[in-house]
């Protein structure tokens, strides 16, 4: 534009100054130097997008070539051979960032939460970093050792009798760490007792020391003085302890406070000269004493997440996508009809059973009051879409365990890049099919081991677990309900942490369309329902045909593990329609 402009403004000038000849001429000089540096500039950029597009290719070959391709070779003798094979596992989510051996001494009265944090600290340790770690419950091994429901007197500390027996309970569980640490590769072993008197616990630490194992030693110590928070606590967790089993819950309470009190007649807490040591507050406080080395730290801080308090969570895929109807993974399409549907369900679910709960006013009537709830969502199109019909009502004087009172937004909108799906690299936006005619070694290797299996270019079920870390303190931390509108292979994960699977049986359970999952974690496990708001009928009656179902994979189901409707651990493609393809 800026040398025709040039062009027509300089004849222009010529002629209005009377010289036609001139501008015959200057004309047509000036159309031969516009045509040159047009060619010019149009080969150049024609020679680079062909030099782009021919390393793309390379690459691609490189990448994707058969045992017939003619590929250069290189001289490389000695390479640098990974462990964890070909396609890498980070450190981070295989345990190889920690060497040294920790051993976590409990320390606390019963019922302020010791278990639940042993079980919480052991289950984040083993299924986020692949560090093996074992409980070693004190109450357990009594449990087997003379059995259940003991009276309250049996805790008291004049019955020398029952006093001899709980003391060899401590010395077999104490005993069993030691052997256990022993083993290699082995890195974390948590002894879970009361160890209410100074002299219980240097007993434990000289036995550890005389061990010669060279462990690292740190006390979690659980302290709960707040009355409410304590009773509550009780409530909920002698309900599913075994000693209180089919036992009347206000007798069970006042059984339970006095085997506590037993315990408060002889309970110190520790101090400095003691060794490194976490103080738990009313899980409001932390105090932290001479905490060194990365497996140490890690722990501290994924303590200070914890409390007692319930919690539920509510995990939904996205509704169908139009990805979903033809069977492609990944990719970022919207919502389909059905989708869109499931979506205005799901607004309903929301709205008057997760931000609702039931209170029971001085008169002695239950009322459903609003609820403080939280709302996550993947950066990803179709998790914000099936989302978006949900109410954000402003709850105003909403009170918190800590007594603040705030103006709370109800489900807010929250997109997390970290609950973004797997992310399927050169192969996102293909079916199944098409990855299998395409890249059948791919497929293959896919088949062999989905979980450390990575797509060229994009995640493996492994790397997915270690971006999702730091949402497990998010998870832990939180106290109001929270409703994660996911997808498969992140539900997939979230589930199994909670749920105590391992990672190897994460990829393979089955998270359907159009279902809520409720997940409500406590000290010995973890509570599920599965509701569906839109049966598969309902979404099939526009006529359309039925998605391609995700590919076969080799399932880890075991003889007591039988593939059923409403299990949880399923080969891919049980059904067609509702587990549609993700990644």
């Amino acid at each position: 534009v800026k040398h025709l402009s040039s062009f027509f403004l300089c004849s222009f000038i010529l002629q209005e100054k009377g010289h036609p000849n001139t501008v015959k001429i200057v004309n047509a000089q000036y159309l031969i130097i516009l045509i040159a540096r047009l060619l010019f500039s149009s080969l150049r950029d024609y020679s680079t997008l062909a030099f782009s597009s021919l390393q793309h290719s390379r690459s691609t070959q490189k990448l994707f070539h058969s045992k017939n391709s003619k590929m250069p070779v290189i001289d490389n003798p000695k390479p640098h051979v990974i462990p964890e094979g070909e396609n890498a596992t980070p450190l981070e989510v295989v345990g190889a960032t920690a060497s040294d051996k920790l051993v976590i001494i409990m320390v606390g009265l019963p019922g302020n939460g010791k278990t639940h944090v042993s079980r919480r600290i052991s289950r984040y340790i083993s299924f986020f970093h692949d560090i093996p770690s074992q409980i070693f419950n004190v109450g357990e091994y009594r449990r087997k050792m003379v059995g259940v429901k003991l009276p309250a007197s049996y805790y008291d500390h004049s019955n020398l009798e029952a006093l001899a027996e709980r003391k060899k309970a401590c010395d077999k569980a104490l005993g069993d760490l030691i052997e256990y640490m022993a083993q290699d590769g082995v890195r974390l072993g948590i002894y879970d007792a009361t160890n209410s008197t100074p002299e219980a616990r240097a007993e434990v630490l000289k036995r550890l020391k005389d061990s010669n194992l060279g462990v690292k030693k740190m006390f979690i110590e659980v302290i709960c003085d707040d009355d409410n928070a304590l009773a509550e606590n009780i409530h909920a967790v002698k309900s599913c302890t075994p000693d209180y089993k089919d036992v009347d819950p206000e007798e069970a309470v006042k059984d339970f406070m006095e085997r506590r009190k037993n315990y408060m007649d002889i309970y110190k807490e520790v101090e400095d000269d003691e060794g490194s040591y976490v103080k738990v507050l009313n899980y409001r406080k932390f105090v932290i004493h001479n905490i060194r080395g990365y497996l140490p730290s890690k722990v501290v801080h994924f303590t200070m997440n914890l409390h007692t308090m319930p919690r539920t969570f509510y995990l939904t895929r996205h509704g169908q996508s139009e990805y979903n109807t033809v069977g492609k993974i990944g990719g970022d399409s919207g919502l389909s009809k059905n989708g869109l549907e499931y979506a205005k369900r799901l607004a309903k679910y929301a709205n008057e059973v997760i931000g609702k709960k039931e209170v029971q006013r001085e008169d002695g009537e239950k009322v459903t009051v609003p609820q403080p709830a939280r709302l996550w969502t993947s950066t990803l199109l179709r998790t914000k879409e099936t989302a978006q019909f949900i109410k954000h009502e402003t709850l105003d004087g909403a009170e918190f365990d800590n007594g603040d009172k705030v103006s709370w937004v109800n489900f807010r909108p929250n997109a997390r890049r970290n609950l973004d799906e797997l992310y399927a690299g050169v192969c996102d936006g293909m079916t199944y099919k098409e990855i299998e005619e395409m890249y059948p070694d791919e497929f293959a290797a896919r088949q062999n081991d989905k979980l450390k299996y990575r797509y060229p270019r994009g995640e493996s079920y492994m790397d997915v677990t270690l971006r999702l870390e730091p949402l497990a303190h998010d998870l832990e931390r939180t106290r109001e309900p929270i409703l994660i509108v996911g997808h498969q292979g992140i539900h997939r994960i979230i589930y199994a942490y909670f749920m105590g699977l391992s990672r190897k049986e994460a990829p393979f359970v089955r998270i359907p369309l159009n279902h809520v999952i409720i997940l409500k974690p406590h000290a010995y496990g973890c509570d599920e329902e599965r509701i569906c708001l839109m049966p598969k009928h309902e979404m099939v009656c526009d006529g359309q045909d039925e998605p391609i179902t995700s590919m076969p994979v080799k399932s880890l189901l075991t003889e007591d593990k039988k593939e059923d409707d409403g299990g949880t651990l399923t080969k891919s493609g049980s059904d067609p329609l509702l587990d549609a393809p993700s990644c």
